[in-house]
């Protein structure tokens, strides 16, 4: 089921995305199993990625559940309806409103591989029966 507007987490940031796929991946985590898998790709600290989950629970993006002297945390927010809202965002702000123009734009600057064109055409005639 998707989310209206007024129902969806505000907008997350580019950082905290990184820090969704890792709970998406696998969850609950602690602060510390998180800053394990972006730190060091990222060069942040432990604060750092403490800072996003603060912000990714007042987005009501993430749950926060105590565990002792720690807290572990959970996506709140699928993935599956994050990446529909941003698809729509993308296409709506960029394409207005309309996906053709979109694909014509992958195509014209050569973004879509022989795979992706297959792909595409089994995704339409699935759609169209």
């Amino acid at each position: 089921m998707a989310l209206g507007d007024s129902e969806r987490p505000e907008r997350i940031s580019e950082a905290e995305h990184a820090v969704m796929e890792v709970l998406w991946e696998k969850s609950p985590l602690t602060a510390a199993e998180v800053c394990d898998a972006v730190c060091d790709k990222r060069g942040w600290s432990l604060p750092t990625v403490k800072t996003l989950l603060s912000r990714l629970v007042a987005k009501q993006a993430i749950a926060t559940e105590p565990d002792g002297r720690r807290y572990l945390y959970t996506p709140l927010l699928a993935r599956s309806d994050y990446v529909e809202g941003e698809s729509r965002r993308l296409v709506d702000r960029l394409f207005g409103g309309r996906a053709a123009p979109l694909f014509a734009h992958l195509a014209e600057n050569e973004a879509l591989t022989e795979d992706d064109l297959e792909e595409i055409e089994a995704l339409l005639k699935e759609l169209r029966k």
